[in-house]
């Protein structure tokens, strides 16, 4: 009888597990619309791991300042970089999504959301459980460690997957700051402007406050207390942002073969007024050609899709700010964005994965 063969059959035939990836970026405004930017801005801004403060200070300086005036500034700011499609970083995240799912093929589904805005988190994992998915790797679109960025995906998918469904298997891919394949893939995309002549490669990361380093550092005995803290050993720079940073830094040039006179690291996107890590990438872009660089590449590996903070603060800003202090080519590299070598290597990590887990 047809139910007799069924209950013979081994249960993983009967159904197989489904297994599928999730991509998240940071997001954007649904416009650049005032409106819609102080909208984006608030639900940015008011996460406890971003403007790490006493929640009723946090709505205070949220509310009674920054929603004031910064919308407006920022709405500017956005309709420099806006194209016919919508915003950068969601149309390249968008085209990522999708390259990678031609490279995995039909069996394993990618999906794509943003930590603020849309499509957000809640709504692609009411889709995930909707359509049956028994697993998924979440894989942030951020190389380093930091509270305001990767702790902040992470926590908030595990928490919609808890309410949602919480069946569902999550399996994170860690920072990957250091990982040979993103290192090469930076390359790909570095070596054509490395290869053209200039004086300078300048690293510009997203800048943090530096008490996040300390409350990162689980220890409480390295960060800012040990003498070279970041190039000194530590399983705090597991958690470390700083420290990871330079360790990219580090890998590039090694691979790129580039002279120590030759690069220099900076931060860029200070927010508040607390001490944020320095150099800031706003100064040393003035500070740069009062020396012997007058071509200036820079490079932003802290993002993985061009955006507001690499197109408009560095590549329209920032240019502008180096030839009036005297310099006279300048050029951003882009970011992995969906260049071929970083489709295979988020293919290859989603590979691993499915391997170790058949």
């Amino acid at each position: 009888a047809p139910f007799d063969l069924i209950a013979k059959l081994p249960t993983n035939f009967i159904r197989m597990s489904r297994r599928a990836v999730l991509l998240v970026n940071l997001g954007s405004p649904a416009s650049t619309s005032t409106k819609d930017v102080r909208t984006y801005l608030r639900e940015f801004l008011n996460d406890e791991r971003v403007l790490d403060i006493n929640p009723a200070l946090r709505w205070i300086l949220l509310e009674g300042v920054i929603l004031r005036s910064r919308p407006a500034k920022s709405a500017e700011a956005y309709a420099k970089v806006w194209t016919e499609e919508g915003s950068p970083l969601v149309v390249m995240s968008e085209k990522v999504s999708e390259k990678l799912k031609t490279s995995l093929g039909p069996d394993t589904p990618v999906y794509l959301a943003m930590r603020y805005g849309q499509p957000s988190i809640s709504s692609i994992v009411s889709k995930i459980a909707a359509d049956g998915i028994d697993e998924i790797l979440l894989f942030p679109q951020y190389p380093h460690y930091a509270m305001s960025s990767w702790e902040t995906v992470v926590v908030k998918v595990k928490e919609e997957v808890a309410a949602q469904k919480p069946a569902i298997k999550v399996t994170t891919v860690q920072p990957f700051y250091q990982d040979a394949d993103y290192i090469e893939a930076l390359h790909s995309v570095a070596a054509p402007y490395l290869e053209q002549e200039h004086d300078h490669l300048l690293f510009s990361y997203h800048g943090l406050p530096e008490r996040h380093m300390r409350v990162a550092d689980s220890s409480c005995a390295h960060c800012t207390i040990v003498p070279d803290c970041c190039t000194t050993a530590s399983p705090a720079h597991a958690t470390c942002y700083k420290a990871q940073c330079l360790a990219t830094t580090r890998e590039l040039v090694k691979r790129a073969g580039i002279s120590s006179e030759k690069y220099s690291v900076a931060y860029q996107s200070r927010l508040t007024k607390e001490p944020w890590l320095t150099p800031s990438t706003d100064k040393e872009l003035e500070r740069l050609p009062t020396t012997a660089v007058k071509k200036l590449l820079v490079i932003c590996p802290a993002f993985t899709t061009d955006c507001l903070e690499t197109l408009e603060e560095i590549q329209m800003e920032g240019c502008e700010s180096f030839l009036e202090a005297g310099g006279t080519s300048f050029q951003q590299i882009p970011c992995l964005n969906d260049h071929p070598a970083f489709i295979d290597f988020l293919a290859k990590r989603v590979n691993l994965w499915l391997a170790s887990n058949p």
